[in-house]
């Protein structure tokens, strides 16, 4: 029986695989998923419908289970029709959730189409994309390395 919150047979499979600056995309519902990644990257398609599941729910899920040593989110560009003012709200999630499990991390934004040459390299393993229908909910994580 795990002692974690994330249950998922496929993913708990490919996180046993990943190792040391893996990374892992959690995608949010605009993403282009089966394009956008990289060429060892599985996509574990999570988006029942609208809203469900969403990108916390899962940033979550895999924290509980592997050790993550950076954190980048997708950040608009300037010319962005739906550029905000200030951080998307769905980063004040992310930083409760990495606060809630105890991590000193610092979400790192990168511009949008940066993001996307971020995710397509050979260290992505896998796209967990959901239904989030928050705008920039994208967010790579990087795996760490498992202390004693």
């Amino acid at each position: 029986m795990l002692k974690h919150q994330l249950l998922h047979p496929a993913i708990s499979e490919i996180l046993g695989r990943a190792g040391h600056h893996a990374t892992i995309l959690i995608a949010d519902g605009n993403y282009p998923a089966s394009t956008k990644k990289g060429p060892n990257a599985e996509v574990v398609c999570l988006n029942l419908m609208p809203g469900v599941v969403n990108c916390s729910q899962v940033f979550e899920a895999i924290l509980s289970a592997i050790p993550i040593d950076a954190v980048n989110t997708m950040m608009y560009t300037n010319d962005d029709p739906y550029a905000l003012d200030a951080d998307p709200p769905v980063w004040d999630e992310y930083r409760a959730i990495i606060r809630g499990a105890g991590l000193a991390l610092d979400l790192v934004p990168i511009e949008k189409w940066a993001f996307y040459d971020a995710v397509a390299t050979l260290d992505h393993v896998l796209t967990v994309q959901t239904a989030d229908q928050q705008r920039y909910a994208n967010i790579l994580l990087s795996v760490g390395v498992r202390m004693a």
